[in-house]
């Protein structure tokens, strides 16, 4: 059983660690990593490269030619990803590996071990381990995460936590529609799962302590994103459960929901619908 990691990158040409990347694919040929471009403007598609170069096989990235933001990039990634034959389980991490491998590693254990869960995802607030993040992010995040309780109404406690993993299967129910923005796609996927599954959801899935997780400097989150994320995020209650459809955004964001920006067809890199 193999599993694709997603990794979104824009501008992580100083920051990415490719001793890092390059020591974990080359000991692990149960793992594909699937870098995603997001039209960064220095020399991160050069240094993907070079990582390719080290482990082709192992190896893929997709080069979207203009930024649209991590959801949309994610999204690329795992609609990749998902029409490989030889993958079982996809998951994505950050580009800055705020989350480790070994982290990582223990989530996918976790799905593999579980039948009846279809995702696993960590969390930092359960975490008895090593979590570093300056005192404002703190604060800001607790808002967030009440804004988030309230409009999931699940007893999750981390959902912005930056690693993942799903099976298969899952995939389009997660994927297919476009998100509603650059940054809160997590919030849309735990929804998307709440109304495909019901009062089963919370048996589905599993939320797992990290034992170590750094915030790392030179956020991609702007701060004219952060201030407009209350207002996206009732975006989101609206077109979930008032309006009762994918409501699209306006402005900036409109980007992250036009897929003409890829260099791909979007008709060769999706397939198949998940069943009600």
């Amino acid at each position: 059983m193999k599993t694709g990691i997603i990794i979104p990158c824009y501008n992580e040409a100083n920051r990415l660690d490719v001793n890092a990347f390059n020591e974990f694919i080359q000991s692990h040929d149960n793992y594909h990593l699937c870098f995603v471009n997001d039209g960064s403007k220095d020399h991160t598609l050069e240094v993907l490269n070079k990582i390719q170069r080290e482990a082709s096989s192992q190896v893929s990235i997709v080069d979207v030619k203009k930024n649209a933001g991590k959801a949309a990039a994610v999204r690329s990634g795992a609609r990749y990803l998902y029409n490989r034959t030889d993958i079982d389980y996809i998951g994505f991490i950050d580009a800055d590996l705020s989350t480790d491998f070994k982290d990582f590693k223990k989530l996918v254990d976790t799905l593999q071990n579980n039948d009846a869960l279809t995702m696993v995802y960590g969390s930092r607030g359960k975490s008895e381990g090593q979590i570093e993040r300056n005192v404002f992010r703190k604060i800001f995040s607790q808002i967030v995460k009440l804004f988030i309780f309230m409009i999931l109404g699940l007893p999750i406690e981390d959902t912005q936590c930056g690693a993942k993993v799903f099976k298969r299967d899952i995939i389009p129910l997660a994927y297919d529609k476009q998100f509603l923005t650059r940054w809160l796609f997590d919030v849309e996927i735990f929804l998307r799962m709440k109304k495909h599954f019901g009062k089963d959801i919370m048996n589905r899935m599993y939320e797992q302590p990290l034992e170590r997780w750094i915030h790392m400097d030179d956020s991609k989150l702007g701060v004219k994103d952060a201030i407009q994320i209350p207002l996206m995020l009732v975006n989101i209650w609206i077109a979930y459960n008032v309006t009762s459809q994918f409501a699209v955004n306006t402005g900036e964001y409109q980007l992250a929901l036009n897929d003409d920006f890829m260099i791909y067809n979007e008709q060769n890199l999706w397939s198949g619908r998940m069943a009600a």
